[in-house]
């Protein structure tokens, strides 16, 4: 019998969506797992110990083959088969890869995970990532101490964390632990074709008055102002709606919301931002994009149908095919919303994000360890930048390369900016099925069926259940 408080198995379970597979026809998954419905504390991840080998200092027995899954989202996954997959091969030649890629993450690595048959790498990303923080819970994910604090492959003689963004180590964490790497910086904002703005004469709104000054102009050559994928991609727009929030009223909106504090989505800047998006969603918008998904709305940005997309620096790459050759890609912050607004103009979020996490309880995670040590060598993260077209948090990487308009948009963004960073929202990876729900809200708000204050309303009420559930693992932030 269990306690009222006490955090069962089922619940864990559930935190990594597979309840149905406990009490459905899939129940027999569960058979691999030592603890399967038994309310037991499932098995610890094995230990890496770190070996005095500055040149394999996990011991990884070359003999193992080792699996990796990619997301084959914007970035592709040519860069693991061709660059990262290849530089392990060297290393430890003879080794079996297994590569797959795919779009469903959770789809196609869920029932792996309750049948005990995880695999070495995962890239998480996507609309269908998994719940890392249920996995944690679940001591799913290694450790990634010893890689941070393993020697570096350019320079032994320093450790790899002394030589990537310290963000990396700030987001690594779940529960106090190093969890997960994030593995490329990217830049999120609104983005636009400054070669239509210069041949039509616009300039980049600064003020939300010359923002909607601007949608009556578009409005009269037949372009939305702005839009959103509403399938495939609304979470593009919530991010947006929690940037506006902090922009509004400084980065402790946002922490506030990721600690889970008593009214935090009920918070004036929110309620401002949500209010000031969905009336420009109702003036200057177009409902048909609700149905559409990411792809389809991106190339109709790139027909000029809609001005302002709110995405981050990946999107230049993953459009590179559809991108007409007159079409420059460039970053815009989000416009004053008040004359008071904590953050100035020009504050934009820059984070780390791409996730990767080490299957602690597969075949090989001394030689995940290492795979992702070598994706953090300048051979791996310059690579990956050439491929990508976007950058890593490896220090120094992409020095001297030729880098495309949108991404030399956003550096230039980012030194304008300076310490005026808006905060990543962490919840997205610590309270999934939070961050999921508010994305289905807010296609609700935007398309007017309700209310910002039933959004805010509804979400908050959404964090409080969260909150008060025992089987959620907790975390918190205080900056």
């Amino acid at each position: 019998m269990t306690h009222p408080g006490e955090i069962t198995r089922r619940g864990l379970l559930r935190r990594i969506g597979l309840t149905a597979f406990v009490a459905g026809p899939g129940a027999g998954l569960l058979s691999a797992c030592a603890t399967a419905g038994t309310g037991a504390e499932p098995a610890p991840a094995p230990s890496i110990t770190a070996s005095a080998d500055a040149r394999n200092p996990f011991g990884v027995d070359a003999r193992k083959p080792l699996e990796v899954v990619i997301f084959s989202g914007g970035y592709g996954d040519a860069y693991a088969r061709e660059l990262h997959q290849e530089l392990y091969k060297k290393a430890f030649p003879g080794v079996t890869i297994e590569h797959n890629a795919t779009q469903q993450i959770g789809t196609q690595l869920r029932p792996r995970f309750v049948a005990g048959d995880v695999p070495d790498v995962l890239n998480n990303s996507g609309p269908e990532s998994m719940d890392l923080a249920a996995l944690a819970a679940e001591n799913h994910l290694a450790d990634l101490t010893p890689l941070f604090d393993a020697p570096s492959i350019d320079d032994p003689a320093r450790r790899v964390r002394d030589t990537i963004t310290p963000a990396v180590i700030d987001n690594a964490k779940i529960d106090g632990k190093d969890l997960v790497l994030n593995y490329t910086v990217s830049h999120r904002a609104l983005w636009y074709d400054a070669a239509l703005f210069a041949s039509m004469g616009w300039a980049v709104p600064t003020t939300w008055a010359e923002f909607t000054a601007l949608g009556e102009q578009a409005k009269k050559e037949g372009i939305a102002l702005f839009a959103y994928p509403g399938q495939k991609g609304p979470y593009y727009q919530l991010w947006n709606l929690l940037y506006t929030a902090a922009k509004i009223g400084g980065n402790q909106v946002i922490v506030d919301i990721d600690n889970l504090a008593e009214g935090a989505w009920n918070a004036g800047p929110v309620k401002q931002a949500v209010t000031a998006w969905a009336e420009i969603q109702a003036k200057y918008g177009e409902k048909s994009y609700f149905g559409l998904d990411h792809t389809q709305t991106q190339v109709k940005h790139l027909r000029h149908e809609v001005l302002f997309y709110p995405v981050g620096s990946w999107i230049e790459n993953e459009m590179a095919k559809d991108k007409p050759d007159d079409f420059e890609y460039a970053i815009a912050p989000i416009p004053d919303v008040t004359a008071a607004d904590t953050m100035p103009y020009g504050a934009i979020q820059v984070g780390v994000g791409e996730n990767f996490v080490v299957g602690a309880k597969g075949e090989n995670p001394q030689g995940g360890l290492e795979y992702l040590r070598i994706m953090l060598s300048k051979e791996g993260a310059r690579g990956f930048t050439e491929r990508t077209r976007n950058l890593t948090v490896v220090n120094g990487a992409a020095e001297g390369l030729d880098l495309p308009a949108g991404l030399m948009s956003a550096a230039r963004a980012q030194d304008s900016a300076g310490a005026n960073i808006i905060t990543e929202a962490r919840f997205e990876g610590w309270y999934k099925e939070l961050f999921d729900y508010g994305t289905a809200q807010t296609n609700a708000v935007m398309a007017g069926r309700i209310t910002p204050e039933r959004f805010c309303a509804d979400l908050q009420e959404k964090a409080d259940a969260v909150k008060n559930d025992a089987s959620v693992p907790k975390q918190t932030r205080s900056r």
